[in-house]
Parts: C-alpha cells; structure tokens; sequence
C-alpha cells in the first residue's frame, strides 16, 4: 500500500541529474510548499526524485530556482540532525508526475500581444451581379 502526495511548489535549487552505482539516473530538486495563511503561514521543503528515463530527459533544463510545479508520488518521511545538533524532519517525493506550470518566479518577459487584423474587404465598385434586389 502506498500513499500519495501531491502539491504545487516552487524549485529552490536548480535540478540535478545523478546516477546510482547500478547506473540508473535521478533527477533531484528541491522544491518548496508553503501550507497555511496570515502568521501560520510556514514553507515545508520537499525533496523530489523523479527515476528512470524522464530523469535524463529536458526536464532538467526547466526545473531552475523559481519555477512553479506541479508534483504527485509517493512520500516518505525521515528524520536528519543539523551540525548544530538540531533534529529536523526530512520529506522525500518520489514523484510519477512533474509538469511544469505558471512562469519562473514572474521574471519572463511578456511578448506583446498583436492587435488582431481583419480580413481584407472587396472593394465596393458599381458592379451588376444580376441579383434584382
């Protein structure tokens, strides 16, 4: 049995590409998700795997700090201590779908919009076309 997680973040890290010992390559990126409002508002930060072919693909080329999507897998949680000796909760996603959604951190400029054109008209000349109306 396993349980899914889904949730829309921000990249906090640029995403990397590693490989097992075995050969089999991982995308890695960390990725933000902010949960509750107003003062409660806090910023849990998941670590996202995604396995196999897709991790060697374009995908890296996309998922740079800022970018907003769209993640759903299976979460593990684990436990780590800081250098500090302060004990912190580690969440790991090992994500079955990524997409990509909205726009890098609302930095990407906007193409101007052209105004759409109309068709040309046929001129209007003094023509009989043999309707009697």
């Amino acid at each position: 049995m396993s349980n899914i997680f889904s949730f829309i973040g921000t990249v906090g890290k640029d995403a990397e590409v590693k490989y097992t010992p075995s050969g089999v390559a991982v995308l890695v990126v960390s990725m933000a998700n902010q949960v509750g409002y107003g003062d409660k508002q806090k910023t849990n930060w998941v670590r996202v795997n995604v396995w196999g072919k897709r991790a060697e693909g374009e995908l890296v080329n996309y998922l740079k700090k800022g970018q907003q999507a769209f993640v759903s897998g299976e979460l593990s949680q684990g436990e780590y201590t800081t250098r500090d000796g302060e004990k912190k909760t580690l969440w790991e996603l090992n994500a079955t779908v990524l997409d990509l959604v909205g726009k890098k951190a609302d930095t990407a400029q906007k193409a101007p919009v052209a105004a759409p054109q109309k068709p040309p008209q046929p001129p209007h000349d003094n023509f009989d076309d043999g309707i009697p109306f």
